[in-house]
């Protein structure tokens, strides 16, 4: 059987990259794992997850939701019953949940997460 892909994205190039993933050894789990380097601009790739789709690489305003979503912690990863849950997809929902986190002390990594702002 193959390895398992998941997504690497460069956010400078607005590029995502599927690759195989290599977990860490299990006998040396902190050994470090290889760097990713994007093949456009030879930055780093930033691991985002199996579940997730890129946006198209023109549309600027769904890349800078990503780029918080990504900053804040939060990542795309496969779950045991599904996909990796809600992802706000528009600035205005990024902004009003973490509006909602300042206010309430809530991480941003969680707040952005939420379904709906209570």
């Amino acid at each position: 059987m193959p390895p398992s892909k998941t997504s690497y994205v460069c956010l400078p190039c607005r590029a995502s990259y599927k690759q195989p993933y290599e977990p860490a050894v299990r006998h040396e789990p902190h050994a470090p794992r290889r760097a990713r380097v994007c093949p456009r601009c030879a930055g780093s790739l930033i691991h985002v997850g199996s579940a997730f789709a890129a946006p198209p690489r023109r549309d600027r305003a769904a890349w800078r939701t990503l780029s918080v979503l990504l900053n804040a912690g939060v990542r795309f990863h496969k779950s045991c019953c599904g996909g990796p849950g809600y992802r706000p997809r528009t600035l205005f929902e990024v902004r009003e949940r973490m509006t909602y986190a300042e206010r309430t002390g809530m991480p941003y990594a969680k707040a952005l997460t939420l379904p709906e702002v209570p």
